[in-house]
């Protein structure tokens, strides 16, 4: 939902640094590339030692390439199945990373199990939102439904961990985990109910 609502604001802002990285001869699969390394950075170096505002810092100033190298794929005409390849299968790796540093805090130093449970789940869930969709659309179907994307999971959670380490409180952090780790298995659902209705429709599957 963000990121349909966010995109011509995103556009707006993030343009002029595109343009700017065209002209210096940047790729956009470069900027795809240094954008997941910049967010599995600030995920596994600070999360994992409880340093969250300063992980989630350092992702938001990477995260934003995802809309950047978009932007200047279209703006050159380099848009290509192979960059929308890339592009989402490192976006799984920026994600799990995310999630991933939170499970490795909580379940060490951090030492709630619940919250680990939590950030796990989330993990999981998360991925096989991405998978469902991607998996319908290799088989010739759609699935662009779902109440949990992954620009809403992101930003839930990046806002919930900052404030969770600079108030040194779980509760704002664990509630939204739990609601996103709900909202990622509904989807899932979703996707999955979406699809086989198109199936039956085109007489895939028996009633």
């Amino acid at each position: 939902m963000l990121n349909r609502l966010l995109r011509a604001s995103m556009t707006k802002i993030l343009g002029p640094i595109a343009h700017l990285f065209l002209r210096l001869g940047i790729s956009p699969d470069i900027v795809t590339i240094v954008g997941t390394v910049g967010v599995c950075v600030g995920a596994l170096a600070f999360f994992p030692r409880g340093e969250m505002w300063v992980g989630v810092l350092v992702i938001t100033a990477f995260v934003f390439s995802d809309n950047v190298d978009g932007i200047m794929a279209r703006e050159s005409g380099r848009s290509s199945k192979w960059g929308a390849y890339l592009d989402s299968t490192l976006d799984r790796i920026g994600d799990s990373a995310i999630f991933g540093g939170l499970v490795l805090f909580y379940a060490g130093r951090g030492n709630n199990q619940l919250m680990a449970g939590l950030a796990l789940a989330c993990l999981i869930l998360g991925s096989v939102v991405s998978y469902a969709k991607a998996r319908a659309e290799g088989l010739g179907y759609t699935a662009n439904v779902g109440i949990a994307e992954r620009a809403d999971r992101l930003v839930a959670v990046l806002v919930a961990a900052f404030f969770a380490d600079v108030f040194d409180s779980t509760v704002l952090l664990g509630v939204v985990l739990g609601l996103l780790a709900v909202a990622s298995f509904i989807t899932v659902l979703q996707r999955m109910l979406t699809v086989r209705k198109q199936a039956l429709a085109s007489g895939e599957v028996g009633a």
